[in-house]
């Protein structure tokens, strides 16, 4: 009885060890699997890396489309852009240096200092006619008179960069809020008050802005007001910029339809077309 016992168990045993010897057997398959792509796994950081310096290229800021001499040239709008009122300008207005030329108090801004500082950048901006910044590329620059209100124009086109144009038209926005009132001494000493308004343009070009800067006290011993329109209007990589205004004050329309104008024809100028007349 007990020897049948016996032989079951010894087979069974014999059973067990063949098994345990095929998963021994199997065990090796991995192990040589994992040597083997080793060798691939250690290697594949060198082989990958050119792959990974292609995103980092292609990721980079995209290039200005730079305008050329001629085609900034061509961008600009004439007078025959404007009303019949409007002529080529004869020169600079002598209220650019007396007023724009002028000094931010600082002692209303004990809370906000870097609104002082902003304000004071919009004086020099308007002063230097760089509000939208430093071009990155060609520009080109004309200006016009107003023989109705003795207005002048000054109206430039030029290459910038989308991203710093993006944030020159954010910062500019702030301005109505930051500036909305202040207090300007000019070279002279005379106190002038500054108020910062937003202004509507037509939907014009890619992204536009408006602002309308008054500066009212005295020039020359003699009451002033100064009202100067300034607009901006980016097509691509470029824009159009410019200021309206003067002492008799600013006709609005005619800043709208400088900017409508200008966005055409800068738009027609980066497609390379050819700019299309006002229609009158």
């Amino acid at each position: 009885m007990n020897r049948p016992s016996c032989v079951l168990a010894s087979a069974l045993a014999a059973g067990m060890l063949l098994s345990t010897a095929a998963c021994a057997g199997g065990g090796d398959d991995p192990a040589r699997a994992d040597r083997s792509a080793s060798p691939a796994s250690s290697a594949s950081p060198v082989s990958a890396s050119p792959v990974a310096d292609e995103p980092r290229a292609a990721s980079s800021s995209p290039a200005v489309r730079e305008l050329t001499k001629d085609e900034a040239r061509t961008a600009l709008i004439t007078n025959e852009d404007l009303p019949s009122q409007w002529t080529d300008s004869e020169g600079a207005a002598t209220w650019r240096d007396a007023l724009l030329k002028s000094t931010v108090d600082a002692s209303q801004f004990v809370t906000h200092k870097d609104d002082a500082a902003d304000c004071q950048k919009l004086l020099d901006g308007l002063y230097a006619e760089d509000l939208l910044g430093k071009p990155q590329g060609e520009s080109a620059v004309t200006g016009f008179d107003d023989s109705d209100n003795e207005a002048q124009m000054r109206y430039q086109v030029a290459a910038y960069g989308k991203q710093a144009l993006d944030e020159r038209f954010t910062w500019l926005d702030s301005l109505p809020d930051k500036c909305d009132q202040f207090t300007a001494v000019s070279t002279k000493g005379g106190r002038q008050t500054v108020q910062v308004i937003h202004t509507d343009l037509d939907d014009a070009g890619d992204a536009r802005k408006g602002l309308q800067i008054k500066m009212t006290g005295e020039l020359d011993g003699n009451p002033d007001t100064l009202t100067l329109d300034f607009a901006a209007v980016r097509v691509g990589d470029s824009a159009l910029s410019l200021t309206n205004g003067g002492l008799s004050g600013t006709e609005h329309d005619s800043t709208t339809q400088a900017a409508e104008a200008g966005a055409d024809r800068l738009k027609d100028v980066l497609n390379g077309k050819s700019p299309q007349p006002t229609q009158g």
